[in-house]
C-alpha cells in the first residue's frame, strides 16, 4: 500500500500581521508551521500504515524553506519526502497548485502505485478547501471530504469505509480505491515523534523536484500564469470602538435583566426599539 500525504507550510496565524500600506500579509519574522489540519491527515495515514503496512510519502509545494516541515513529518513516521519547488510555481492559486500536486502524485504513482491520498480539510492561510478536491478531479480519484473517521480498509477488495461529518449528522460512505480523503480537525490525536525517528528524519534525504522532475508538461498552467484568481487586497478587520456593555442583575429575578436590556436598546437604538414595538403589536 502506498499513501501520499499533501502538506503545506504556513505562517502561524497567531502572529500574522497585515501591512498598513500594501495590505499584504507580512511574513517576515512570522514563525512557519505545518498547516494544523494537515497533521490530522498525517496521523490518519500513519495509522493505516500501522494496521496494514505499506509506505507513506509526504509531499509539499513551496520554497526551500519548507524543508523543515517535511522533516517534521518524517519524524512522525513518514517514509519519504518530496519538496516540489521551482520559481515557475510562485504566485500559484488553488487551480495551479492542484495541477502541480496532481502531476507529482502521478509521477510518484509511476514509481509505486498510489492507493490513498490524504490532505487536511483546508489550510489556515487560504481557507479555500479547494486543493484536495482539485487533485482528486485531475487524477480521477474518488473524493471523500470532511472525513472524521476511517472505519475499515479492505486492500484485497480495494474498498474503504469512512465517516463524513455533514450538516445535521454523520454520513457513512464506502468507495473504491484509489481515493483522496480530506481529514477534519479533531478526527485523531497526533502522535509524538520518537527519538529514533527524529534521528532518522534528520539524516533522511528530502527529494527536491523542479517542474521537470514533477512531470509538468504545460508550463502555462502553473504559477501566476496558470492562476486566474486575483486577490485585490488583504486587510484586517477594523476594531470596534464601542465596548461591550455588561448588565448586572439579581440571579433570583432574571426578568430584571430582560427589562434592563430592553431599556438599554430603547435608549441607544430607537430604530430597534420601534421594530420591537411593531412586532409586539403585530405578531407574525
Amino acid at each position: 500500500m502506498h499513501i501520499v500525504v499533501c502538506i503545506k507550510q504556513v505562517p502561524d496565524s497567531t502572529h500574522i500581521r497585515v501591512h498598513p500600506v500594501t495590505n499584504t500579509i507580512m511574513r517576515q519574522g512570522v514563525p512557519a508551521i505545518i498547516n494544523p489540519y494537515d497533521l490530522f491527515a498525517i496521523e490518519a495515514a500513519l495509522r493505516l500504515k500501522d494496521q496494514h503496512g505499506g509506505r507513506v510519502t509526504v509531499i509539499s509545494m513551496g520554497p526551500p524553506q519548507a524543508e523543515p516541515a517535511l522533516r517534521k513529518a518524517l519524524s512522525f513516521g513518514c517514509d519519504d519526502a518530496v519538496l516540489v519547488t521551482d520559481k515557475a510555481f510562485s504566485g500559484a492559486d488553488t487551480l495551479a497548485t492542484s495541477y502541480v500536486l496532481a502531476s507529482v502524485i502521478r509521477t510518484l504513482h509511476a514509481e509505486m502505485p498510489v492507493d490513498i491520498v490524504f490532505t487536511g480539510k483546508q489550510t489556515i492561510d487560504g481557507d479555500t478547501a479547494q486543493v484536495g478536491p482539485g487533485i482528486a478531479m485531475r487524477l480521477g480519484y474518488q473524493l471523500l471530504t470532511y472525513v472524521s473517521r476511517i472505519n475499515t480498509l479492505d486492500l484485497a477488495a480495494r474498498r474503504i469505509v469512512v465517516e463524513r461529518r455533514a450538516e445535521g449528522g454523520v454520513q457513512v460512505l464506502e468507495t473504491q480505491l484509489p481515493a483522496l480523503i480530506t481529514m477534519l480537525e479533531g478526527s485523531n490525536e497526533m502522535r509524538f515523534a520518537t527519538t529514533p525517528d527524529m534521528f532518522r528524519a534528520a539524516r533522511a534525504e528530502v527529494r527536491y523536484w523542479d517542474r521537470t522532475s514533477a512531470g509538468i508538461e504545460d508550463i502555462k498552467r502553473v504559477g501566476l500564469k496558470g492562476s486566474p484568481t486575483v486577490v485585490s487586497r488583504v486587510f484586517g478587520p477594523t476594531p470596534r470602538a464601542q465596548k461591550a456593555v455588561q448588565i448586572a442583575f439579581d440571579a433570583e429575578h432574571p426578568e430584571a435583566a430582560g427589562v434592563a436590556l430592553l431599556e438599554k436598546i430603547q435608549a441607544e437604538s430607537p430604530r430597534a426599539a420601534k421594530e420591537l414595538a411593531q412586532r409586539r403589536h403585530h405578531p407574525q
